[in-house]
């Protein structure tokens, strides 16, 4: 069993146990039907079950966990109908945003400098940073746009696709750079039409790898 990283003494406990927990499940040691409890994350995080219960809470509210009274707690599941609407949804925010936001010297540098990391991270096969790296990318452009309520709404249906990028790491990881390059080159040169484009396509790709594999594991279910 993986370790997970002890809470520090002078850390606020729910937001470290939040943290600490979010870590372990993009870390990939949480399965899809696997059964954990307060107890274990308690034992492991070195701290009682009150802050742990809290930062389960929160997590289920991002929708990372389905926590069932008197059975357990659960990766939540997602349906391809879910998949799909946030996926839509994503695209809809992400496409707008390449539109709107205002394309500076300081901008174009902060998204070059989010693209050599993830390209960094991905050579070193760091899962976790990896992933807050790519949404940090996706996020910058939507932050930068200074509409709040746009952001708002996009952080909150990044938090929803938390397990959908574990899920899809494999399948699409080395086409991120990739489609991140063309997004920040486009936007470099104010070609919003060619930004919008890339965006688009980026997120489809995703979309799909992610279906696919999907219908993939619910086949080998059901032939089993």
């Amino acid at each position: 069993m993986p370790v997970m990283e002890r809470i520090a003494p002078l850390e606020t406990l729910t937001d470290q146990a939040h943290r600490s927990i979010k870590q372990y499940i993009l870390g990939g040691n949480f399965s899809i039907d696997e059964r954990l409890t307060e107890s274990f994350f308690a034992e492991h995080l070195g701290i009682s079950k009150s802050p742990v219960r809290e930062a389960l809470n929160a997590l289920q509210n991002e929708g990372l966990l389905r926590i069932e009274p008197r059975k357990g707690i659960y990766l939540r599941r997602f349906t391809a109908k879910e998949i799909s609407d946030l996926y839509e949804l994503r695209e809809a925010l992400e496409v707008y945003a390449t539109q709107i936001v205002p394309i500076t010297t300081e901008f174009i540098e902060a998204l070059d400098q989010s693209l050599d990391r993830t390209t960094d991270l991905l050579a070193r096969d760091n899962k976790t940073a990896y992933i807050e790296e790519d949404i940090a990318f996706h996020r910058l452009i939507v932050v930068s746009t200074g509409n709040e309520q746009l952001s708002s709404t996009h952080s909150n249906i990044q938090d929803k696709l938390w397990l959908c990028r574990c899920q899809t790491y494999q399948l699409t990881s080395p086409d991120t750079p990739a489609a991140h390059h063309a997004i920040a080159r486009a936007l470099q040169v104010g070609d919003r039409e060619a930004a919008a484009t890339a965006t688009r396509d980026h997120i489809r790709f995703v979309r799909d790898a992610l279906l696919r594999s999907q219908n993939e594991l619910d086949q080998e279910s059901r032939n089993s």
